[in-house]
């Protein structure tokens, strides 16, 4: 027989189903706290709730593309709808491309 392989840091902690852990629903429950000994003794008596912890998941924009807003001199932007007609180009697609190939060229 196999003897069981002993782990070298120590078991967690283990509450019971129905222990009396303090939830915090709001951040602001959470005090500040003097030293990492305080701040242990605080989270051995208490929890986040599931709620608050989701919400702070920072989530990812996913977005193929945001909107903002450039002013330009009216006749600069006469010129570059001219330049891209010519080409058979949405203008705003074309500064996009012309903003990405200056882009590259800084990189």
């Amino acid at each position: 027989m196999t003897e069981k392989m002993r782990s070298p840091y120590p078991d967690p902690p283990v509450s019971a189903p129905n222990s009396s852990l303090r939830v915090l629903k709001k951040w602001s429950e959470v005090p500040s706290f003097c030293d990492e000994a305080e701040e242990a003794d605080f989270w051995m008596q208490a929890s986040l709730d599931q709620r608050l912890m989701n919400a702070s998941i920072l989530k990812t924009d996913t977005r193929e593309s945001t909107t903002i807003t450039l002013r330009f001199d009216p006749r600069m932007l006469a010129r570059i709808k001219r330049i891209a007609r010519s080409r058979y180009l949405n203008y705003q697609s074309m500064i996009k491309q012309w903003l990405s190939e200056r882009m590259e060229k800084e990189l």
